[in-house]
């Protein structure tokens, strides 16, 4: 909406790149520093440019037009827009393109946006990210439904080093410790099986990896933790588990953690393009 503000933004995005900027250069002048900020977004049309500029000379004279606008052509009607009505404008982002496109020799995608994908990308990287570390270890249970994917397995199968990984790609993971002779939760029965997704490895490699993990004073107090016998058990329900849940049982043993977050995600992506073409 044009108001009578000195400061005018055009652009065809959303237009906070050059709000940023604007702002910046503004709280140089205590004059401009509680200023309002015409601002004109998602700009797609030749003639919205003419009539936000009207509009903004409505209020008087003395603006400036700050914009941020990948397409040549609506550039190009923004700046003789400007220019005839004697209005000064400040190209923002053409200039840098420019420069950019005679440094590399190739021409710009000219998309509108691109940096705010990139922003949202960002922040449903971080989101996965925190819902990973709240839904670690069988936390928030009762919020299964809400994760992409699920890991279960006995411990020390990679279950919290996977979710990490794969919510730093930018998925919402939970993991669900399985123990002997402990109930899962119910609410796992109720997560679609294709998202979930059984972690096993060899008696050998997890008496190792736990030993490790609990050193040699504490071996002595949990023997049971370290027994190959208990080991086997406890593989031996957690596998028990997995049939009845119809999930995918992938191995940790042998594999880099890279490796094995690259066979969960090839299964994954695989139900959701089934998913998505049954719907369709």
């Amino acid at each position: 909406m044009v108001s009578d503000c000195r400061m005018h933004i055009v652009s065809d995005s959303l237009g906070d790149t050059a709000a940023a900027v604007v702002a910046a250069a503004a709280s140089q002048f205590p004059e401009l520093r509680d200023a309002p900020i015409g601002r004109l977004s998602h700009l797609r049309d030749p003639a919205q440019v003419d009539a936000y500029l009207e509009a903004a000379l409505s209020f008087g004279h003395g603006i400036v037009v700050f914009h941020t606008i990948t397409d040549p052509g609506l550039r190009a009607a923004l700046v003789r827009g400007a220019r005839s009505r004697g209005i000064r404008e400040v190209d923002l982002l053409g200039p840098s393109i420019e420069a950019l496109s005679g440094m590399l020799g190739v021409e710009p995608i000219d998309v509108p946006g691109v940096l705010h994908e990139t922003d949202r990308g960002y922040f449903a990287r971080i989101e996965a990210m925190e819902f990973a570390v709240s839904h670690d270890d069988g936390r928030n249970e009762h919020d299964l439904a809400a994760a992409d994917i699920v890991l279960i397995g006995v411990s020390r199968t990679s279950k919290t080093p996977l979710s990490l990984l794969l919510a730093s790609r930018g998925y919402k993971v939970a993991n669900i410790p399985l123990a002997l002779g402990v109930a899962p939760p119910r609410e796992l029965f109720e997560v679609e099986r294709a998202r979930v997704f059984g972690l096993v490895s060899t008696v050998s490699v997890l008496a190792e990896v736990r030993r490790r993990r609990i050193g040699d004073e504490a071996g002595k107090v949990a023997t049971a933790y370290v027994d190959p016998e208990k080991i086997q058990e406890d593989l031996d329900e957690a596998r028990a588990l997995m049939r009845r849940l119809g999930c995918i049982v992938v191995r940790t043993d042998g594999r880099a953690i890279e490796e094995t977050a690259q066979v969960i995600l090839r299964y994954y992506h695989a139900w959701t393009a089934l998913r998505r073409s049954v719907s369709d």
